[in-house]
């Protein structure tokens, strides 16, 4: 596939002479271009969910989501990897990130070694991706070679393999098994794929993330009751959300705060509340058990005939077992 073939290299009419516009019109002539990369992702959608279902289940059963990729792409993946133990109470370990020139990368631009197919092999290696992973190989173009050589590495081990693209028909795409594609066509500045393919990129990882958790029992309706409590603003957010979970009041949620402040967690800043902490656990405890039986089937939470329940390690961030309740598969709470 050459360059001068991709949707994303070509010349962008919209914004030809943009040198001589005003800062207005320049950053208007941007917003409506971006306009159209939810479009181009809304198209996706179907190999979206097939992806979600397919880490879902990974994750379910003591697996890896692996991201791989170079360039501005890499770091996109690094950044969706680095947000989901804030977010969803995930061991770092669950959700990881190779990217083309090591972590040196992340702050400065090494893209040469995106050329490299044998780095893509060996920078994949390290982490020994098997048949309980998946791994998602992120390229704006679909032809960086040390994505596509990474990928193929990762389907000879028997991994789940899931290529995010913004060209069809890509030797990336080919390469996986799942191929999300968001043609967002040329960009304002001819060939920065890090403008509107970049923000098609980071809306699938933030779909393909926060869906999975959303599936595996992570949240609770649309609250992030997993949310860590490492800072005051975090504090009041998790308390805030435990008031909506658990339908209980300013005055009982204050004595909260301190605990939670100190504990890391919204849990532990409820337990040894005395009757007050007891009335909010039996609440939240209670919310969190009826969305078990809300959530559609089959599902996710349930183990596969044959399989478990996932370990206490990588499960410690599941409601259900933070609060004490029973998973949705079994009979009687731990």
């Amino acid at each position: 596939m050459n360059i001068s073939e991709l949707g994303t290299e070509q010349t962008n009419l919209a914004s030809a002479a943009l040198d001589t516009k005003t800062a207005l019109e320049i950053a208007t002539i941007i917003n409506h271009e971006d306009s159209k990369v939810a479009v181009a992702v809304e198209k996706a959608l179907p190999r979206i969910a097939l992806a979600i279902d397919a880490i879902a289940e990974t994750i379910r059963m003591n697996g890896r989501l692996i991201y791989v990729g170079a360039g501005s792409s890499g770091r996109i993946a690094a950044l969706d990897a680095a947000e989901c133990p804030p977010t969803f109470n995930t061991d770092p370990k669950t959700v990881q990130y190779v990217i083309a020139g090591g972590e040196k990368a992340l702050s400065r631009a090494r893209e040469v070694r995106e050329d490299s197919n044998t780095a893509g092999v060996r920078d994949l290696r390290k982490l020994k991706p098997n048949r309980k992973d998946v791994v998602v190989g992120i390229s704006a173009s679909g032809r960086t070679p040390y994505t596509i050589a990474a990928i193929e590495f990762a389907r000879k081990q028997g991994t789940k393999t899931v290529a995010v693209t913004c060209n069809a028909h890509s030797p990336l795409g080919r390469a996986a098994e799942i191929d999300i594609v968001a043609e967002v066509g040329p960009e304002v500045l001819s060939g920065s794929t890090r403008m509107k393919a970049g923000s098609a990129q980071k809306m699938v990882l933030n779909m393909l993330t926060t869906g999975t958790m959303a599936r595996l029992g992570y949240i609770y309706g649309n609250l992030m009751v997993n949310v860590h409590t490492k800072n005051k603003k975090l504090v009041e957010r998790g308390l805030t959300i435990l008031q909506q979970a658990a339908g209980v009041d300013e005055a009982r949620r204050a004595p909260c705060c301190a605990r939670a402040a100190n504990g890391g967690s919204v849990d532990r800043g409820v337990r040894g509340q005395g009757a007050v902490g007891v009335g909010i656990r039996g609440r939240a405890r209670r919310s969190i058990a009826g969305a078990a039986g809300m959530l559609p089937a089959p599902s996710p939470r349930s183990p596969p005939r044959g399989g478990r329940a996932p370990s206490r390690d990588r499960a410690r961030g599941l409601p259900w077992i933070r609060s004490g309740c029973a998973a949705p598969w079994s009979g009687s709470a731990r």
